[in-house]
């Protein structure tokens, strides 16, 4: 049997070279990350709070493309290390609310080093990184829009505000 049609090799995929360099970086990201007591999703979850805090859990897990069910073990691990504190919304109980903490809020600064590690990481500059991370948005933007769902990922862009 002969296959018409047979898969690409991997590193001819695009999806794998997205897929693999987020992984590089996400190593490279990962001794600042240990440092500081961070998972790379905890990281995301405090970035989404940096911008906005006291939102709700579905709102955190809208804008990190994820499942509610899949962010509350992220943020009770979070809690337990102080960083956030999660309540019930007074004026809709089926809500939680997620609050940075002052631990939450500082370490911040200390996390602003992620983007020196990729530019050493990378050898790249800082322009030619937001050119890419540009293009990478826009791909990503296409693709849900062609599939449906993840509405958020074009209101939260940066040019969008």
């Amino acid at each position: 049997m002969t296959d018409a049609n047979p898969p690409v090799p991997l590193d001819d995929q695009l999806c794998y070279a997205i897929y693999s360099a987020g992984m590089a970086i996400q190593r490279a990201y990962k001794p600042l990350l240990d440092s500081l007591g961070l998972t790379y999703p905890q990281y995301l979850v405090l970035n989404v709070l940096w911008r906005e805090d006291a939102q709700t859990v579905g709102r955190i897990a809208e804008q990190l493309a994820l499942e509610s069910s899949t962010l509350t073990p992220l943020l009770k691990r979070l809690e337990a290390a102080g960083m956030v504190q999660r309540a019930r919304n007074p004026s809709n109980e089926r809500q939680v609310v997620v609050r940075l903490t002052d631990i939450g809020k500082a370490i911040r600064s200390q996390a602003g080093c992620l983007g020196d590690t990729l530019l050493t990481a990378s050898g790249q500059s800082p322009a030619a990184l937001g050119d890419l991370n540009a293009d990478i948005r826009a791909l990503r933007d296409a693709v849900y829009h062609h599939i449906g769902g993840w509405e958020i990922a074009t209101e939260l862009r940066p040019e969008a505000e």
